[in-house]
């Protein structure tokens, strides 16, 4: 591979003439097509701390987070508004306390799986982009293809309209407003601007307040769980109010009565938790800004999940403890307002809506952040059209123009749709891309195992075990299939749009990524008689990207 380390690099274009002078060589085994780091490789076995850092051709400078720093993007990405108002989704789904419970522990069971097959992944890939990396890594041919198609899910999946416009609703509560359509958007737009900004120019405080609010989040919630199980116990001031009906939920014959045995409800419930634990392989889409990164992926993704799991257990435990069933399957309020109620009176949901508020901000803060990423490294792989500009961290050391893409599809969508069946549409959407990513990695992995994929050589310095990947696959083939299955009478999942709207929309949307390559990939280089060559070459800022050349056929 040949680089041109002149400074005037980055003004190459992108399909270069073979005429184009390139001298030296990099030295970027991340940019090989195959190349994958091993557990017995030289960079794992040293007594230096950058474990895997060699990887990918990034400065050590550009290595801003940490252990803590990596538990909290994840913890903050995984924690949004669910843990708010989910469980009273989910009690209504299962009928009965014990039901819900036993599905959050599924939830667990599943998340865990899925942070051990990503750790597996990053691992033996440790760089930014992640499932883009995975998905080139195992789909080679036809080559350039699921480059091409994943950049399309990319930009869907990363955006944060949804929970910037339930960022807006709840600071325009906390202020004692009446929210509406107009002053909710608004709040919503000076967010993700506050985002761009602060991510895009002030990488260092960005991760500090990411950070801040992380620790926030954890105490929060620490304190809900312990009024909650302080009012279990019976413990003098944590007394559910007298005005108020009295939970019974723990008894054992309270506990399962009203049990749903419908097999649609529960698939309806177990998605809904499925998706309160997203976000373990966060971390994965920054691991080129991780110091020590086969390390620390190996140690933070299964404390901040041990983290996510804990609190949601004792959560649900705590809201079960202080508001009665029949309370939460009447009451139109989220449960969250109903334990505050129920413990300090009706004068402190407008301290709840903070709460929430800066929980979202923290889950919006993680999310960008790791979305950003994910397009710089589509730049940097040269088959975006100004690939230069979206692989560059200039000019504050941060990728602004990934952040800025992500920033202007979520301003969009946030603006653009009228409520009702267009919101819930694109949030249906950007879920079940995710899933579809989710099922095509999981199983690809399952292929590295076989004799078929033997001659990638895929070793990484972790290994899941098999079981956990297979049942990690199945559960991604479970969310693919489940919106399939028609929803049950009397119910919709929209007003006016056929409930398998966002599933035919997710499958076409990749002929774009797919017309795509084809034009740039196939039909113009046969017309014009020439093949692609990938080159990698060094940018100012020390990062490499890939150009292409064009080659005589």
């Amino acid at each position: 591979m040949q680089v041109d380390l002149s400074s005037n690099s980055e003004r190459t274009p992108l399909i270069r003439d073979t005429s184009s002078n390139y001298n030296g060589t990099l030295n970027n085994p991340a940019g090989v097509p195959g190349k994958v780091l091993h557990a017995n490789d030289e960079d794992l076995t040293t007594s230096t701390t950058n474990d895997g850092e060699s990887f990918d051709n990034v400065p050590r400078t550009k290595r801003q987070l940490g252990l803590f720093s990596a538990i909290f993007l994840i913890f903050n990405r995984v924690i949004g508004t669910g843990i708010y108002a989910t469980p009273s989704v989910i009690l209504r789904t299962s009928g009965s306390v014990g039901v819900a419970l036993l599905m959050w522990l599924l939830g667990a069971l599943i998340a865990a799986m899925g942070t051990t097959v990503f750790i597996e992944l990053g691992t033996g890939l440790p760089r930014s982009g992640g499932e883009k990396n995975y998905l080139e890594f195992i789909y080679r041919r036809p080559e350039f293809l699921v480059t091409c198609t994943y950049s399309i899910y990319a930009v869907i999946t990363g955006s944060a309209a949804a929970n910037s416009v339930v960022f807006g609703e709840y600071v325009i509560h906390a202020l004692a407003k009446e929210p509406t359509r107009l002053n909710t958007r608004f709040v919503a737009f000076l967010c993700l601007t506050f985002i761009l900004l602060l991510h895009g120019s002030l990488l260092k405080w960005g991760i500090r307040l990411q950070n801040s609010l992380a620790m926030f989040k954890l105490f929060i919630l620490s304190a809900i769980a312990l009024c909650g199980i302080l009012s279990l116990a019976g413990v003098a001031g944590f007394a559910v109010k007298e005005e108020y009906e009295a939970p019974n939920n723990f008894q054992w014959d309270t506990m399962w009565q009203g049990s749903r045995g419908d097999a649609n409800a529960f698939v309806t419930g177990l998605y809904n938790v499925i998706w309160s634990f997203v976000g373990y392989s966060t971390a994965n889409y920054a691991l080129s800004e991780v110091r020590d990164p086969v390390r620390t992926i190996k140690r933070a993704a299964p404390m901040a999940m041990s983290a996510v799991t804990l609190v949601y257990i004792f959560v649900n435990i705590a809201y079960f403890a202080v508001v009665s069933k029949n309370d939460i399957l009447s009451s139109k309020r989220i449960v969250a307002a109903l334990f505050f109620r129920n413990l300090f009176g009706e004068g402190t949901e407008r301290a709840l809506s903070v709460f929430i508020a800066f929980s979202t901000l923290g889950n919006l803060l993680s999310g960008q952040f790791s979305q950003g990423r994910v397009v710089q490294e589509l730049g940097r792989e040269g088959l975006l059209p100004f690939s230069g500009f979206f692989a560059s961290n200039k000019p504050f050391g941060a990728p602004l123009a990934g952040l800025f893409t992500q920033y202007v599809v979520s301003v969009a969508f946030v603006i653009l749709p009228p409520p009702g069946d267009a919101y819930l549409f694109m949030i249906s959407l950007s879920s079940y891309c995710a899933a579809l990513i989710n099922t095509l990695v999981s199983f690809g992995l399952l292929l590295l195992y076989t004799s078929y994929l033997r001659a990638y050589d895929w070793k990484p310095p972790f290994r899941a075990p098999k079981i956990v990947v297979v049942l990690f696959s199945i559960s991604n083939l479970f969310l693919v299939v489940v919106p399939l299955i028609p929803p049950a009478s009397g119910s919709r999942t929209y007003e006016h749009l056929p409930y398998w709207s966002h599933v035919l929309v997710a499958f076409s949307v990749s002929m774009v990524g797919i017309g795509y390559w084809f034009f740039w990939v196939k039909w113009l280089p046969r017309k014009k008689g020439y093949k692609l060559a990938r080159v990698w070459v060094l940018q100012d800022d020390g990062v490499s990207r890939c150009v292409y050349r064009k080659v005589p056929s």
